[in-house]
């Protein structure tokens, strides 16, 4: 064989190209998911692996936990988040008792562990709350400021006296009328739903006002308005203030409520009826009963 033949068959011995699974990894090194892989995937999932396997064990669970619950209340009970007191705004004494009943809180103690839309909601189940507001201020001071429903009028109804607020909500009760000599009393069924119609019958009433004992619900439709005289103002279902307007009209040309009446019933407003009182009505049968003894003479 000559020298050239074996230069040949040496060449082909040493082929520099590379392997069909050497190419093959080549190109996967090259891929760029692959390379990320490595340098990123299977460090976290090796530090995930080890962690698993940590927190695997349940006495190293707990010890984390318990680090983890030291470090949260060493930083929850630094002075700067300490509420020392709590401050009631805009109650009266009877309300800021009632409040503080109803949130014993024992302080010092964490802003973090003060549930206030809770609290809040633990106030609004009083009926005199219209509304509270409850914010921590600097220097660790819960500030709970109320706003408290003012009573306009009184209901009597089963036996109870109810302090009402001017949409009919229920603020408190009393004891003796006496006690809020001040406010106007309606009863009957239905009264507390009808309050701003009752107050708008009061406003109207006028002149009367001094001389009124009263408005009563009827069939939970219309009112009746009763005086101290005993004497009595019935309003139609359908827009009672325009019949009591015209009732105080009449009074003030006629003398109305000076005369012997006991019911004045506007019922139908077109044809207002009147009822005497009994001393007119035994009046007006002697009269009747003359007239007609003179005709038999």
């Amino acid at each position: 064989m000559t020298s050239s033949q074996n230069d040949r068959s040496e060449a082909q011995r040493r082929d520099p190209a590379p392997s069909r699974l050497a190419y093959k990894a080549h190109r996967l090194w090259l891929t760029p998911v692959f390379r990320a892989f490595l340098r990123v995937g299977l460090p976290v999932f090796a530090i995930l692996m080890a962690t698993g396997w940590y927190l695997a064990n349940p006495t190293n669970r707990y010890a984390i936990g318990e680090k983890l619950t030291n470090m949260k209340r060493s930083v929850q009970e630094r002075p700067e988040f300490l509420v020392k007191l709590m401050a009631v705004e805009g109650a009266t004494p009877v309300v800021d008792n009632a409040v503080r009943q109803i949130l014993p809180i024992d302080f010092p103690i964490s802003s973090f562990d003060l549930d206030l839309e809770r609290m809040r909601a633990e106030i609004m189940k009083l009926d005199v709350i219209e509304d509270a507001d409850l914010r921590i201020r600097p220097g660790g001071v819960l500030e709970v400021a109320l706003t408290e429903r003012q009573p306009v009028i009184l209901w009597r109804h089963d036996g109870v006296l109810d302090m009402l607020d001017a949409g009919g909500h229920r603020v408190a009760s009393l004891l003796d009328r006496n006690a809020r000599s001040d406010l106007p009393l309606i009863t009957g069924a239905g009264a507390s739903d009808a309050v701003p119609e009752a107050r708008a019958l009061l406003d109207t009433v006028g002149p009367l006002r001094g001389e009124l004992r009263g408005l009563i619900r009827v069939g939970e439709r219309r009112w009746d308005l009763v005086l101290k005289s005993d004497q009595r103002i019935l309003l139609p279902t359908e827009d009672p203030v325009a019949a009591l307007e015209q009732v105080i009209a009449l009074h003030q040309a006629q003398d109305l409520f000076g005369r012997d009446l006991s019911v004045i019933d506007m019922r139908n407003p077109q044809r207002p009826t009147l009822r005497l009182g009994d001393t007119a009505m035994k009046e007006l049968r002697r009269m009747n009963g003359f007239e007609i003894e003179e005709v038999s003479q």
